[in-house]
């Protein structure tokens, strides 16, 4: 079973420059991350910054590299990222990442994602998760959907 060939778990130091190269390269995808994406050198100083503050990190392994990851800020019930490399997709692992955010955030949390970025909309839509509202990204302008997950 592939999907049984992972582990969860809390993020360290060490595994900053692994979310970061995630992150780039998956939101650096056609229509998942914005028009002009950041430097791989910018995510990586954002990913010390939030993980200095607001981020609550869990990362996915399998067979002792990092796959992907969950970001959540849990004082603002908001899923703040979920990424996985692009070829760890399919096996189960962002499922057991988006359930592990309900976990955490037991209450709800809200979450967006590009109104572009279809695989994400089907993957959270069929997870239960609503959509809230659509609007303009404050900083890019292209399209941003709103998601929201409550228990029950």
């Amino acid at each position: 079973d592939v999907a049984a060939d992972f582990v969860l778990g809390p993020a360290t130091h060490q595994d900053r420059d692994a979310i970061a190269a995630i992150w780039h390269e998956s939101a650096g995808l056609p229509t998942v991350g914005p028009a002009t994406m950041p430097s791989p050198a910018q995510l990586r100083a954002r990913v010390d910054v939030e993980m200095d503050n607001s981020w609550e990190v869990t990362i996915a392994e399998q067979r002792g590299t990092v796959v992907g990851f969950l970001a959540i800020k849990r004082d603002e019930a908001v899923l703040a990222e979920l990424f996985l490399r692009p070829q760890a997709i399919g096996q189960g692992i962002g499922s057991q990442l988006l359930a592990r955010a309900k976990s955490l955030m037991p209450t709800g949390f809200t979450l967006f994602t590009r109104a572009t970025n279809v695989r994400a909309r089907r993957f959270y839509e069929k997870a239960g998760l609503t959509v809230l509202r659509t609007e303009p990204h404050p900083r890019d302008g292209d399209l941003i959907v709103f998601y929201g997950w409550s228990p029950g």
